[in-house]
């Protein structure tokens, strides 16, 4: 029975001391090191605002149809189905001026 006993703390103290082991440790800081350290931080990884996210998607949508409206002033027709598809978008992006796209 006082062996059983023993086991059961010893395994309490093992569980114990892995569970310890996995957590980290918390790092002490001075006031003036955790300010200098936050401000650069934050600065640098601040994330874009809904606004500002949607004024950005609004411009490329912009520039987008703007490039797409070139090119079918310059004789392209997307809806169409060509068989001589990346020739013609490719020769359409030459008259338009559009610099070439992924294809080469």
């Amino acid at each position: 029975m006082k062996s059983f006993a023993v086991k059961q703390i010893m395994l309490g103290l093992a569980v114990t001391a892995l569970m310890a082991g996995s957590i980290p440790l918390a790092a002490a800081q001075d006031a003036s090191g955790a300010a200098a350290t936050a401000a650069p931080a934050a600065a640098s990884s601040a994330k874009p605002t809904k606004a500002e996210r949607k004024a950005a998607r609004k411009q490329a949508r912009a520039k987008k149809n703007a490039e797409l409206k070139k090119l079918e002033d310059a004789g392209y027709q997307p809806g169409q189905n060509d068989p001589n598809y990346p020739d013609k978008l490719q020769k359409a992006e030459k008259k338009a001026g559009i610099g070439a796209g992924a294809s080469q």
